[in-house]
């Protein structure tokens, strides 16, 4: 299938590796040119390197801490009026919410959910005017169904999915769509070194432990991060027009409900 969007512009978000990577090269097969960004500069060229090297297409890089305002202005200094949004952070750290103080949570809102309303702010009105504009947000399969020592996630993800679901009802009628993509689990680094750390400190293997969790995955494996970048890329279709506010799970089956 042909998406219809070759020779648009996309900001993909934390894009030097794991989903934000695959979001961005599923774009890139689309011949979407790209403005990636992540905080290293050498990991998030050899990102650029890699998709350009595939797919020929013109690839930006920004090297920056995209919770920040300093972060997001070079971003769009390299790419001021995209056509695609794909807003990406990593995850804050896992605990009890006793634990957490105002500047915890603070830096948890900063990058789960500030740092995408105001990338979403600064790019909107232009998708408006052209009428065209496809934002996706890349966020969690707990804002469906929490995850108990995940509390600064579902908190600041949440926010962000009740903000985008109210703001999405506004702008459809300019062809301007906001969707978020929640992966479950997803075979990444993170997944990996987390699996790793887990291993490391029991008397269980990698292997075992890696096969414990996809018996617990209805489909009986990981996702692939390509299988995400390629429901991304959809979403920012011309085909999907008619698809705003909505929370597509990735999870192999896990999700039990219904809503």
């Amino acid at each position: 299938m042909d998406l219809g969007i070759k020779g648009r512009k996309a900001i993909v978000c934390a894009a030097s590796k794991g989903l934000g990577k695959a979001c961005a090269n599923s774009l890139a097969h689309e011949g979407v040119d790209l403005t990636i960004c992540s905080r290293s500069q050498e990991s998030i060229d050899a990102a650029a390197k890699e998709i350009r090297d595939a797919t020929g297409v013109m690839v930006r890089t920004v090297a920056c801490d995209i919770s920040t305002e300093e972060g997001r202005q070079a971003v769009l200094a390299a790419c001021p009026e995209p056509d695609i949004l794909v807003n990406n952070a990593g995850g804050p750290p896992h605990g009890d919410f006793r634990d957490w103080d105002r500047d915890t949570w603070i830096k948890a809102l900063d990058s789960n959910m500030l740092s995408a309303i105001f990338m979403i702010k600064a790019t909107v009105d232009t998708m408006i005017e052209r009428r065209f504009g496809r934002i996706v947000n890349i966020t969690s399969r707990s804002v469906k169904a929490p995850i108990l020592p995940l509390g600064l996630s579902n908190g600041a993800r949440a926010g962000l999915t009740g903000f985008c679901a109210g703001l999405g009802h506004q702008i459809i009628q300019h062809n301007v769509t906001i969707n978020a993509v929640l992966p479950g689990s997803i075979l990444t680094d993170r997944v990996r070194d987390t699996v790793t750390a887990t291993a490391a400190k029991s008397d269980r293997s990698f292997e075992e432990l890696m096969a414990e969790r996809e018996t617990g995955i209805p489909a009986g494996r990981f996702g692939r991060a390509e299988e995400l970048g390629d429901a991304c890329a959809y979403l920012c279709s011309t085909q999907a027009g008619y698809i705003t506010g909505q929370n597509i799970l990735l999870d192999g089956g896990s999700y039990g409900g219904t809503l």
